[in-house]
């Protein structure tokens, strides 16, 4: 993959695991931006090509993920986030990358219901330990999700899932 898509791609996950983890939202604005871009790049590089590129990788990324949300399994800032992430990297790859992730986000949906079901509240301690960054950030930003008892951000799940790939295609 080029040097543009795949720093767009970095750039685009880093800023949503930051905030899906922060805020529990992908911002509208982040996942069009990125989308925009994507158009205009492969516009740019390939021609009328680069939109049927952009194009199928949109669908690809935006479909599976939309049925998830209707499914209530996911927010919708991660429907629109795969769109983005398929309009960079193409079909196949956000195609793997929607596999490790929701793969990813059922072993740390088991391993919370197990740690859950075997420690309670005594281990809440020690994933704030581990989750709190240095960036400065207090406990209840960083861990709202947690505290709030709703489902844990699918960045969680994105984040190992796009290292996995990034080491198969390389």
């Amino acid at each position: 993959m080029d040097f543009v898509p795949t720093t767009a791609i970095a750039l685009l996950l880093v800023w949503a695991f930051i905030t899906d983890l922060k805020s529990q939202i992908i911002p509208n604005y982040l996942t069009l931006s990125f989308f925009i871009g994507a158009f205009i790049y492969h516009i740019a590089s390939n021609g009328m090509a680069g939109v049927g590129t952009a194009a199928v990788g949109t669908l690809v990324g935006f479909i599976p993920l939309l049925l998830l949300h209707i499914a209530k399994g996911i927010g919708a800032g991660d429907v629109k986030l795969f769109g983005a992430l398929g309009a960079w990297a193409g079909g196949v790859l956000v195609l793997q990358l929607m596999f490790y992730a929701i793969l990813y986000a059922g072993i740390i949906g088991f391993i919370v219901l197990a740690v859950n079901r075997a420690f309670g509240k005594r281990v809440e301690a020690g994933v704030t330990a581990i989750l709190t960054p240095a960036s400065g950030w207090r406990k209840p930003e960083w861990l709202r999700w947690a505290n709030s008892g709703k489902k844990f951000p699918f960045m969680l799940a994105v984040a190992p899932a796009a290292v996995t790939v990034w080491t198969i295609i390389n």
